[in-house]
């Protein structure tokens, strides 16, 4: 799903600062007559909050462009992210918005096969492209005097991508090869990232397997790419995001030079992605003749993204999952030894911030075969009641909160810039609103004990779960 071409090394691009303290000036003695007085409290600080630069523009043919000034270090990092994903992709073609993403790396109107990496990597940079649920995206990462190029080089394969039977068969190949290597033949291969979505949703368009079956993705023609690169990899269907070094008018200038010319596509009408409420317990259980232990993973219907539940979902994260304070690691783990780690979240294929549909809260565990699924469950549900049964206090949403803030954080600083880009350009995508980016802080302070109290009532709920079981699978030689 996601190759990293090219090495570096944070320090590569990252310069030395030298920090100075102000010095405050002294305050001049008091009058020897003057009676002590008490000084005046100071008052409290304000937290800082995050804020990005944001310019924000879009081009006459339907591009969005988001710039994100950053002067710490001579480095720039370019993303190209297109609105179309694991769901909307053709119903009889599972897998197309993936075996895309590998099409583009072939060749366009003035790159030769592998000549894009290559100009990357001869630059001192790093390139990647992933698929997820909502956007594929395409980025690179580069020393500034490299930006005009790399500009250039993106223009150049939304302009017109090298698309030849030859090229088709080899990727088809190419990922077929990575579904075996990575779900087929591993174990536990697909859990829970690529299983719970199929189990747990309802809508064809979140439910189907979207890394790809073998005979789908064996049947994708050249007229299937052709049309599906014509229609979805348009700057109408697109945003441009650059963070880092740069001079903005020089920036914008070079936008419009490369990516003014690209014709303008019209969009067709994106599927109903919708998923019913759901009202009774899901259970599924999957045979893995290479797994060695058994494994658990439950999934809980998200709110709608952007909801005052959504933010609240968020904090019910930190509280019940993050790290080894959570309440369910403390259960699971420390207290009842049931298991030797907890992993979870939202997105597990993201984060909580860049995804736009349905989705999962999923926690899940591996676990000795002694242990039953029902005896885990039990202690999950009696963690979950404590959320529902009435409002967490003042220090559990204070903590809460910090987690939060330092998860989102961490991620707006990682991987030289990328992470601030990937925010900057889903928001620009989902809600046509990359400042959003800075009032995340605000909403998750909105959250009061009293709306995750209702939120884990409604959400986490026994009726709104699936349960996804792994269980080892003897082999004909073992059942023999």
């Amino acid at each position: 799903m996601r190759r990293v071409f090219g090495a570096v090394t944070a320090a590569a691009f990252l310069g030395c600062a030298a920090s100075h303290e102000a010095q405050k000036p002294e305050a001049p003695p008091a009058p020897a007559e003057a009676p002590a007085v008490a000084a005046p409290a100071p008052a409290p600080a304000e937290t800082p909050k995050l804020q990005v630069p944001v310019d924000y523009f879009k081009l006459d043919n339907g591009l969005k462009v988001v710039l994100s000034r950053d002067t710490t270090a001579p480095k720039t990092a370019i993303g190209v992210y297109y609105n179309i994903g694991f769901r909307i992709e053709p119903k009889n073609r599972t897998g197309f918005a993936h075996l895309f993403e590998h099409m583009m790396f072939q060749g366009s109107t003035n790159l030769g096969k592998m000549e894009f990496i290559r100009l990357i990597q001869k630059n001192g940079g790093v390139l990647n492209g992933s698929t997820r649920f909502d956007f594929t995206n395409y980025f690179e990462i580069v020393p500034s005097n490299a930006l005009e190029t790399m500009l250039w080089a993106e223009a150049d394969r939304m302009r017109g991508l090298e698309v030849t039977q030859e090229n088709l068969k080899n990727q088809q190949g190419v990922v077929s090869n990575e579904v075996k290597v990575n779900v087929l033949n591993q174990p536990y291969g697909g859990f829970p990232w690529l299983d719970m979505p199929q189990v747990a949703n309802t809508n064809w368009y979140n439910a189907h397997n979207f890394y790809g079956d073998l005979k789908d993705l064996e049947a994708a023609t050249l007229d299937d790419v052709k049309s599906f690169f014509k229609t979805y990899y348009a700057p109408s269907n697109a945003v441009l995001v650059v963070v880092g070094d740069f001079e903005p008018e020089q920036v914008k200038g070079w936008v419009k030079k490369y990516f003014g010319p690209l014709p303008t596509v019209a969009q067709p009408q994106k599927p109903d992605i919708s998923e019913p409420r759901q009202e009774k317990e899901k259970r599924h259980d999957k045979p893995d003749k290479l797994a060695e232990r058994p494994a658990l993973a439950v999934g809980y219907h998200m709110p709608a993204v952007g909801t005052p539940e959504y933010y609240a979902m968020a904090l019910v994260d930190e509280v019940l999952l993050k790290g080894n304070d959570s309440a369910l690691y403390q259960q699971l783990v420390q207290k009842k030894g049931l298991a030797g780690e907890l992993q979870g979240g939202v997105n597990e294929l993201g984060n909580q911030w860049n995804y736009n549909g349905p989705m999962q809260w999923t926690a899940y565990l591996f676990h000795d075969a002694s242990t039953s699924p029902e005896a885990i469950l039990k202690e999950i549900d009696g963690v979950v009641a404590q959320l529902q049964d009435k409002p967490i206090d003042a220090a559990t949403l204070a903590r809460a909160r910090v987690k939060a803030r330092s998860r989102l954080y961490e991620h707006v600083e990682s991987f030289l810039g990328f992470g601030r880009a990937d925010l900057l350009a889903s928001f620009a995508l989902f809600f046509d609103d990359p400042e959003r980016i800075n009032r995340l802080e605000d909403e998750l302070m909105k959250v009061s004990p009293e709306l995750i109290q209702k939120t884990a009532r409604e959400y986490l709920r026994r009726e709104n779960r699936t349960v996804l079981t792994v269980t080892p699978a003897p082999t004909k030689a073992q059942a023999r």
